[in-house]
């Protein structure tokens, strides 16, 4: 396995930042269940990258390898999804009775979600092209290193359930099973932080 350079994702480059969640995404179970039609997915999921996980673009916490194969978004301490701008996109994108669904599992997923000080791992992704590279894996100790050293938790929710032993590998582990009605189900999942 090669050495995976990570990096922050520049101001310039935030498009195609976005362009490898969309790969990434491209079977994700929950997220093609919000938009089933790949012209609707293709069309609204760039937006909705942006609406969930864009402020870590402001932050300066987005991450990418070298290649652009692999992109992580993480939420600082304090640093939380707009939720005004993401409902409106919601309302907007995805149809019903899934939009009235999927605000059932962003209510269980607001109260699974932490309230103490934590970092808030929005979207991570690979592009099916470049996976099993370690880009995931390099992406997540990228962050979790200096997050240890600031002896604080990290917390996820992961959409699909192949990934669940990834973040295991990395420290995380399962709080539960989020669900509503026809959805696929959704694992919130937390990391206590490690000494260092």
């Amino acid at each position: 396995m090669d050495i995976v350079d990570v990096r922050k994702v520049e101001l310039a480059d935030q498009a195609r930042a976005v362009s490898v969640q969309v790969m990434a995404f491209g079977s994700d179970p929950v997220m093609r269940w919000l938009y089933p039609e790949p012209h609707a997915y293709l069309q609204h999921f760039p937006a909705f990258v942006r609406a969930y996980g864009g402020r870590a673009f402001e932050h300066g916490t987005a991450y990418v390898d070298g290649e652009f194969g692999g992109v992580s978004l993480w939420l600082p301490v304090d640093v939380h999804v707009d939720p005004g701008p993401f409902e409106a996109l919601i309302r907007k994108t995805v149809k019903p009775p899934v939009q009235d669904e999927l605000f059932s599992i962003l209510e269980q997923m607001d109260d699974y979600h932490i309230k103490e000080p934590h970092w808030y791992l929005a979207i991570i992704g690979v592009d099916p092209a470049h996976q099993s590279k370690g880009i995931g894996s390099a992406l997540l100790r990228h962050s979790l290193e200096p997050i240890d050293v600031q002896g604080l938790p990290a917390y996820l929710e992961s959409s699909n359930p192949a990934n669940v032993s990834l973040y295991e590998r990395h420290g995380f582990e399962v709080l539960g099973e989020i669900r509503a009605g026809s959805s696929p189900p959704v694992f919130p999942m937390l990391r206590t932080p490690r000494k260092a």
